[in-house]
């Protein structure tokens, strides 16, 4: 068995299959747009990645889990990531938010992560889960979960097609879910870039000081000093020291939150909050992400 991560990712439906369809968008679409962008995340990030359809093409289940097994083989170390759109009623107000399915053969480890990843970009969350057969329990729901060997797969529903402001937000931020779900998949194999007994971190493409700064609890000027650098400037490849932050906590923003309340939950000041975090007004983005002290 290879030990080395890989990555299929399934871009879902695809020419004469659309699959759901709503508010002006085809989920064949939106899923081919994403995992587009997720094939470049991973191949920036030295992660050997396939994606089963680039073209909009028709393609039969049979054919879909052939690919699959076929990029890297039938190992447990390949994650297979299903890009879908959700849908439902209309007229729902719970038919809202992202679900992860995991196979029934694998832990929820993968699938939590990427929920946890989707949450902090902003998108409301619902659950992660697995779902059988009603035929026969032992065996998953879905054919890419089920036939896919022992791979890992997941089948990602970003939100509902058939709710408008969700479906807008998804086609609005397609790429930093996209960028979400590659995080998760680093952080469960353990692939972020970090060495945790050193606190390093290698540049890779895409990242800035900020980005940087934002996934690991601190701010640009620490990050700055703590290297010496004398501008903002990266180079793919370039190593950063990550300070040791763990007597601070993230908090994700979320709707009706402003720092006055934020401060006063975190027995904390909202102009320490503005210091740490580098901000310069109490306006805040649902989703942002907040260096809290302990």
């Amino acid at each position: 068995m290879n030990d080395e991560l890989r990555v299929v990712i399934d871009a879902g439906h695809g020419g004469n299959d659309p699959g759901a369809i709503g508010n002006n968008f085809q989920e064949k679409d939106l899923t081919l747009e994403i995992s587009k962008y997720m094939y470049d995340k991973f191949r920036d990030a030295g992660i050997p990645v396939t994606l089963i359809r680039n073209t909009d093409e028709t393609i039969s289940p049979t054919e879909r889990v052939k690919r699959v097994l076929e990029s890297y083989g039938n190992d447990p170390n390949v994650v297979v990531i299903s890009n879908h759109m959700n849908s439902g009623d209309p007229n729902s107000e719970t038919a809202v938010g992202a679900e992860v399915i995991y196979a029934l053969r694998n832990d929820e480890v993968l699938a939590k992560n990427i929920l946890d990843e989707l949450a902090n970009e902003g998108q409301i969350i619902r659950k992660h889960y697995q779902r059988t057969l009603s035929s026969n329990p032992s065996k998953d729901y879905y054919f890419i979960l089920r036939d896919t060997g022992n791979t890992t797969p997941v089948l990602i529903e970003y939100g509902f097609i058939s709710n408008k402001e969700d479906i807008n937000r998804v086609a609005g931020n397609l790429e930093n879910y996209a960028d979400a779900v590659v995080r998760a998949v680093l952080k469960t194999y353990n692939r972020n870039g970090v060495q945790n007994d050193d606190n390093i971190y290698t540049i890779k493409s895409g990242d800035s000081l900020w980005s940087i700064a934002n996934k690991y609890g601190t701010n640009v000027s620490e990050l700055k000093a703590l290297n010496n650098m004398q501008n903002n400037m990266l180079t793919i490849g370039q190593t950063l020291k990550i300070p040791d932050n763990s007597s601070n906590e993230i908090y994700i923003v979320r709707p009706g939150d402003n720092l006055w309340e934020i401060a006063r939950r975190f027995n904390t000041t909202v102009q320490t909050l503005r210091a740490i975090n580098n901000i310069s007004s109490d306006n805040l983005s649902i989703g942002q992400k907040l260096i809290i002290p302990k």
